[in-house]
């Protein structure tokens, strides 16, 4: 059975490999399957032993906040998702036994922000409201995922990609990526409905792609046709007949427009 003491001399170990630069992920991946297994045989209530106890809380909320971490930095979004559930339990069940954590706030605003990103905006919002209010104005692991959700109730993209720029954190950048790959998604599915051909420069600038090169492996990507005007080029057969028909219907739909009149000056 393992002690307190031999899971602390494991921590320390995974602590060193991971302020290692470069890192070797492998073996922080290694010590924390061990330490895992070896936390289990401790009890995480609050005991009479209140000072023995926290000790054990501390230890087994630092393994996880580096766990949180290395699964973010190996991209394994399940783990994130595993690790930050366990948090939550020393963060606020455990509050009042625990000095405060320096990385809760820089973990609890990643987990909002990798929310954002799957697109579950009520869990985001129930997330946010577990949080004080001063947190919420001020802390700014917090305040960018707000921010980055007022954008997208606003429409206002740009804005979203430019935060690509100006995360609190490393660790923020795979969510944030994933973040940026919807909200492209979304507007390349706007320019499909709204245009019958774009140029390939001004689906770049709205796509907030940087290079000709990556404009058009997107367009690959969401199979659009390319022509030799060098334009996208949507919805080809409405695009053929409109070209056929050369003049728009003018005598039916002043027709048509007519008889909505007559109907509602019957209405009337």
């Amino acid at each position: 059975m393992s002690s307190v003491k031999d899971v602390a001399s494991l921590y320390q170990n995974l602590k060193t490999e991971w302020n290692k630069k470069p890192r070797k992920l492998d073996k922080c991946g290694e010590l924390l399957n061990k330490i895992k297994i070896a936390l289990t045989q401790f009890s995480f209530l609050p005991s009479n032993n209140a000072a023995a106890n926290q000790k054990e809380l501390i230890l087994a909320r630092d393994v996880l906040e580096i766990g949180a971490q290395w699964a973010v930095a190996t991209k394994d979004v399940k783990a994130f998702e595993r690790y930050i559930s366990q948090l939550k339990c020393y963060y606020f069940d455990y509050k009042d036994h625990l000095p405060e954590s320096s990385f809760m706030y820089q973990l609890l605003g990643l987990n909002l922000l990798f929310l954002l990103s799957q697109n579950r905006v009520a869990e985001f919002h129930t997330e946010l409201e577990r949080l004080p209010v001063d947190i919420i104005r001020a802390d700014p692991y917090v305040r960018h995922p707000i921010a980055l959700e007022q954008y997208l109730m606003e429409g206002s993209y740009n804005k979203i990609f430019l935060a690509k720029g100006n995360v609190p954190a490393v660790s923020y950048t795979l969510f944030m990526d994933t973040l940026l790959d919807t909200v492209r998604g979304e507007i390349a599915a706007c320019i499909e409905k709204a245009y019958l051909s774009i140029p390939c420069s001004e689906a770049a600038r709205r796509l907030n792609l940087q290079s000709q090169q990556a404009v058009l492996e997107y367009g690959k990507k969401r199979n659009w046709t390319l022509g030799n005007d060098n334009c996208y080029h949507f919805n080809a057969a409405e695009e053929t007949s409109a070209s056929n028909c050369g003049i728009l219907p003018s005598s039916e739909l002043a027709e048509q427009t007519i008889e909505y009149a007559r109907h509602l000056e019957m209405i009337v």
